[in-house]
Parts: C-alpha cells; sequence; structure tokens
C-alpha cells in the first residue's frame, strides 16, 4: 500500500521517536551527555521520498555506501549532512567527498594517500575515521587490529596536527558480527575503544570519534563509547519499495 506523505512521516516520527529513547536510555546508564551520540540514517534501502523527510524530524545525519546514491540523493536533499559508509575507489574521490561531513572508511595506504593527495591540491582537511576489523570476518572491510598502528602512522605523517590540508583523523569505526544477542558485540566495541585510545597516545591526535553500533546492536556501542550510531533497519523496515 502506497503511503500518502503524512501517513510516512507520521510512521518515520515514530520510529525515530522510539530510537531516540533507547539511545537516551542507553546514555543515562553510563553517564553521557545525549549530545556526545549522532545517529547517522543510513538510507541505501530507501528513497529520495523517504531520506528527504529526515532533516525535519530531528536526523540530518544521513549515510550512505555507494559514491552513485550518495551523488543523487545529496543533490535532491540539501539539508542533509551526509556521511559515507562504503568503500570508496579512488576514483569516485573527487565527486564523492566535496559532498560529505565525514568519511568512515579509510581502510588502506593507498587510499589514504589518495585522499591526501585530493585534500592537497582542494586546500582543505578532511575528516575521516579508520575502518578496524575486530570481529576478523574475511567478508568485512576494515584493517586488522594488529595492521591498523601502521595506517594511523601513516595517514598522520601525511598531515600534520596543526596542518589546514590533508586528512584529519577523527576516530575509529568498525562493523560488529551479527549476532542474535546483542552482548556478544561488546567485546568488540570495547577493543576498538581501546584501539582509539592506544592510538590517541601513539599519534597525540585528539580522535573524538568511535562509528560502532547499527539496528541490532547499538544500544551496547553506545554503553562503550560510540559517538556515531548507523542505524537503518530500525528506522526503515517495510519502506524499501517506497
Amino acid at each position: 500500500m502506497h503511503m500518502t506523505d503524512e501517513e510516512l512521516k507520521a510512521l518515520l516520527a515514530g520510529r525515530i521517536a522510539s530510537a531516540e529513547a533507547r539511545v537516551t536510555a542507553a546514555c543515562q546508564r553510563t553517564g553521557r551527555p545525549r549530545g556526545s551520540v549522532t545517529i547517522v540514517a543510513i538510507t541505501k534501502t530507501v528513497s529520495v521520498r523517504v531520506a528527504a523527510m529526515l532533516p525535519a524530524l530531528g536526523i540530518p545525519d544521513l549515510g550512505e555506501n555507494r559514491p552513485q546514491e550518495l551523488w543523487k540523493k545529496a543533490s535532491a536533499i540539501p539539508g542533509a549532512t551526509w556521511h559515507f559508509t562504503g568503500h570508496l575507489q579512488r576514483n569516485k574521490i573527487d565527486r564523492t567527498l566535496p559532498l560529505v561531513r565525514l568519511l568512515h572508511t579509510v581502510d588502506s595506504e593507498r587510499l589514504a594517500l589518495a585522499l591526501h593527495a585530493y585534500a592537497i591540491e582542494a586546500s582543505r582537511s578532511i575528516p575521516v575515521l579508520l575502518e578496524v576489523n575486530c570481529s576478523r570476518e574475511t567478508a568485512k572491510g576494515g584493517v586488522s587490529p594488529e595492521e591498523l598502528p601502521a595506517l594511523a602512522d601513516k595517514a598522520v605523517a601525511l598531515t600534520g596536527l596543526d596542518s589546514e590540508a590533508g586528512l584529519r583523523i577523527e576516530g575509529l569505526m568498525t562493523m560488529a558480527a551479527h549476532a542474535g544477542d546483542p552482548e556478544e558485540c561488546r567485546p568488540t566495541f570495547a577493543e576498538v575503544r581501546m584501539l582509539r585510545d592506544e592510538l590517541r597516545t601513539r599519534t597525540g591526535w585528539p580522535l573524538p570519534h568511535l562509528s560502532m553500533g547499527m539496528t541490532n546492536d547499538f544500544e551496547v556501542a553506545i554503553e562503550e563509547g560510540a559517538t556515531f550510531i548507523r542505524l537503518g533497519t530500525v528506522l526503515f523496515e517495510g519502506l524499501e519499495a517506497e
């Protein structure tokens, strides 16, 4: 059944309110201010029509994992703040980076070098997260925890802490293995936080952000320090055909 705009807005508003209550409760359990966690709505399964309603409903941060889809939606939804959460091919850098607030998925020295070259040419700072694969699943992106220090060292060496152009490492991103019990994801999130803390000491950079937690495990991720949670199904289930 095709919903009217008002019906769709009401459905989305209810789901956002429910997710918001869960985020607030998770923050309260760990003594964190609610403002320390940003919901990034992952809009890859929904249309521009659905995604365009989110900023006015209190979710301005939207995420995409395919460059072409981000290009399309960014041009149609000027009120959004965009995050890129997928694998970014180097030939898509020039068109994608001007549109995004944060790139969550730097997972190789080759990509870091290409991003740095773009940043220098554009005379701008590029905020990024380094993607680490703490679940050690071969199908997931990201460097292993063992490889992370070398990638961080390379990225930091490219850009001094006070430089106005180059990579700006803002923290780490991960995906936990899917688990029936969200508690099973806690060790992964705790490890990422620990790795971030070690990199702070190693690099001297503040690294304020941890992008971790999705629909099935975001409350545990918040309890372990997530600052960005990436929500799709909990907001959009059943709306794929809209």
